[in-house]
């Protein structure tokens, strides 16, 4: 139909709460693009082994997924429109990621430079095989529901680019299966850290969660970082790269407001508390909201879990329908049904003889 709205994939891996980071970096275009697209959110469990693999890091997950699925609907996302699944209760999946590691080679994982750096923040000495082969089990993610969109950010055109060339190459080889995913390049934003050391990360304990509360958020702004050349209110302060004031400009819609505490934080008329007490009621006030949307749907019981378990069983008709066309394509199918006939034709012809 002319008016079907293309179908987009994107999510996260349930390794903990979401946070201020997330928000700026991913959520905030994916309320936007829920708008035009037929959205899937995949909770990435299997991707999480690669660097989190414990039994207590996979026990974990099941709350982290509903962490996730609770922070995404109080940030916009509508849970009755969206599909959220787990990406391990579709085993498909992994059959298709089988299919397509023989579609790639060493080499060409071993050129794309985010599967390092994760390695290495990670405090991996050595690249695990999971690792290494995570972009084509990605490929299998998106390709499985034959997604045609994918929120990318710079950092990962390099995963998607892959993707697209399992794509391309299974096409070629075994018939039209797959569509080409596009990439949705968009201003994926990064978020400095309350410490000022580095982007905001669950693992650096320097996060504002949108699921703190407003004490909670208050305690974390008064001890963020500023100028630290700043050490009495009447000296002038940089605002430029002051995580205060990114904040600020962030999330504070008053933007007079802001000018004015600018302007005296570089004449030195202005103390650190004021300008934090004034980010505290701006971060507030922004996530108001969403504690109110959090509150409705954390109140019922099992709801969120129901979001997922519905979602799931969804997904795998629909990757269970994709893996049949990909073996049909393939001929895997047909292999196993000639053996099956000539068994069967075997067998009736033995039974006829014991008969006589």
């Amino acid at each position: 139909m002319a008016d079907r709205k293309k179908r987009l994939l994107t999510g996260d891996r349930p390794t903990g709460k979401l946070h201020l980071g997330h928000y700026v970096g991913t959520l905030a275009n994916r309320v936007k693009l829920q708008q035009q697209y037929e959205c899937y959110f995949i909770i990435a469990d299997l991707h999480m082994l690669t660097t989190k693999n414990t039994p207590d890091d996979i026990k974990a997950s099941c709350e982290n997924a509903c962490h996730v699925v609770l922070d995404a609907i109080a940030a916009g996302i509508d849970p009755y429109k969206a599909t959220f699944y787990l990406q391990s209760a579709i085993p498909e999946v992994c059959e298709m990621n089988t299919l397509f590691q023989n579609l790639i080679t060493v080499p060409r994982l071993e050129r794309i430079p985010s599967l390092k750096e994760m390695a290495a923040s990670a405090g991996r000495a050595e690249m695990p095989y999971g690792l290494l082969g995570y972009p084509v089990l990605q490929a299998a993610d998106v390709l499985c529901v034959k997604s045609e969109c994918v929120p990318v950010g710079k950092d990962n055109l390099a995963h998607l680019e892959l993707t697209r060339e399992i794509a391309r190459k299974f096409n070629s080889l075994y018939g039209e299966v797959f569509p080409i995913p596009e990439s949705l390049e968009g201003e994926v934003g990064t978020l400095v850290g309350t410490d000022g050391k580095a982007k905001m990360s669950k693992s650096l304990n320097n996060a504002i969660y949108l699921s703190d509360d407003a004490q909670t958020v208050a305690k974390k702004v008064k001890g963020m970082f500023t100028d630290e050349k700043r050490v009495h209110a009447d000296i002038p302060g940089t605002v430029e790269g002051n995580p205060v004031f990114i904040y600020h400009d962030a999330f504070n819609p008053n933007k007079e407001e802001i000018a004015d505490l600018q302007e005296r934080y570089r004449k030195g008329t202005v103390g650190d508390v004021e300008v934090k007490e004034k980010l505290t009621i701006a971060l507030n006030n922004f996530l108001d909201p969403m504690r109110e949307r959090r509150a409705k749907f954390e109140s019922e019981k099992g709801l969120l879990e129901e979001f997922i378990v519905e979602g799931s069983a969804k997904v795998r008709e629909e990757v269970k329908q994709t893996v049949f066309e990909m073996r049909k394509a393939m001929g895997l199918a047909s292999v196993w049904n000639r053996m099956r006939r000539k068994v069967e034709k075997r067998q009736k012809k033995q039974q006829k003889q014991n008969q006589e």
